[in-house]
């Protein structure tokens, strides 16, 4: 089967390719059009901004995807395309051009929720290479999906069903992040600065808390840490130097703390053969070697499936193999709407 993936639930705009065939994976192509440049003097997305990039954009980027991939529209098997969640400007465009194509190219069409997307990044290998499915994903499964815009802990009893066990309560793990920076005056987006400058820091430095880390649940809560920090800024000022780095690491360790700390905690009332773990925030560092550390320490019997750097954040590539299990429904582009509250689970 070969799918068209597309992807525009924020501020980025992307298509891909994949082939899959006996059990393996193959990433044709994978073209992102990241908004970073555009966002960054506003220190945040604008909703109506990236909505009209993507409308700009989206055309030129899937025929990219199409000479990559050294493939005609006609020979695609399948179209996939996020549905939600995601701000809702910027899903229409990516759904109505899916619709688009799908009806002028008589192809079926699926709307894939981007948190399915995150789960199943963990089966795509890095960048160009042939992924095969990993043998060792077995289930049951805990899925830790902490993006900027979704910090979620998901039972999964296999692909396709999903039960959605811990969220955030108010700010997600990366909005944390970018809001850290922000009150630090580091630029956006502020997981990737907060990370570079925490790597001559010292996490013990300062004593930040931890929301609800020890709560008898799998939820998250990162709004008192951000209000702390802001707190910290406007008491002593904006760290400089040696301090800044020591704050950083303090604040990465913080967030990974709690990050670690409930899904683990899932993992082991679950019995969980496997953690899966995806979305922008699982690019740091720090989180993917504290991950690897923490399991082989206190469930060696277990997997960790960690999303490969090229896929932790938004692609096409996740939502073309979700597009890949799913069941297309008749008369797809009829019937795909967007939903940009779209949950996982239910």
């Amino acid at each position: 089967m070969i799918v068209l993936g597309i992807e525009s639930s924020c501020d980025e705009t992307a298509a891909a390719i994949i082939e899959t065939k006996n059990g393996n994976t193959v990433i044709r192509s994978s073209i992102v059009l990241s908004q970073i440049p555009i966002h960054r003097k506003f220190g945040g997305v604008v909703p109506e901004v990236a909505a009209r990039k993507h409308v700009e954009n989206i055309l030129p980027v899937i025929d990219r995807s199409l000479v990559q991939a050294k493939i005609k529209m006609d020979k695609i098997d399948r179209i996939a395309v996020t549905r939600g969640p995601g701000l809702i400007t910027s899903l229409m465009v990516g759904v109505q051009t899916a619709k688009s194509l799908a009806y002028i190219y008589n192809k079926p069409l699926v709307g894939i929720n981007h948190l399915e997307g995150h789960l199943l990044a963990s089966l795509l290998g890095p960048a160009p290479t042939a992924a095969r499915r990993k043998p060792h994903t077995l289930f049951p499964a805990i899925g830790l999906i902490a993006s900027g815009g979704h910090t979620e802990i998901i039972l999964v009893k296999k692909i396709g069903d999903y039960k959605k066990i811990g969220q955030t309560l108010d700010d997600a793990a990366g909005e944390c992040f970018d809001k850290a920076a922000k009150i630090l005056n580091l630029g956006y987006p502020g997981g990737p600065e907060i990370s570079k400058l925490a790597k001559n820091g010292n996490p013990q430095s300062y004593k930040l808390p931890r929301p609800m880390i020890d709560r008898d649940n799998f939820d998250f809560s990162f709004s008192g840490l951000k209000t702390s920090i802001l707190y910290f800024v406007q008491k002593n000022g904006t760290p400089r130097g040696k301090r800044l780095n020591d704050f950083c690491a303090s604040v990465e360790s913080a967030i990974i703390d709690v990050l670690i700390s409930k899904t683990f905690r899932a993992a082991k009332e679950y019995k969980a053969k496997t953690i899966i773990v995806g979305g922008g925030v699982v690019a740091n560092k720090n989180l993917r070697q504290t991950l690897k550390e923490k399991i082989d320490k206190e469930i060696p019997s277990a997997h960790l499936d960690l999303s490969a750097l090229d896929y932790c954040g938004d692609n096409a590539a996740m939502i073309a193999l979700a597009g890949a299990y799913a069941k297309p429904p008749r008369d797809g582009w009829k019937n795909i709407t967007v939903d940009p509250n779209l949950e996982i689970g239910k």
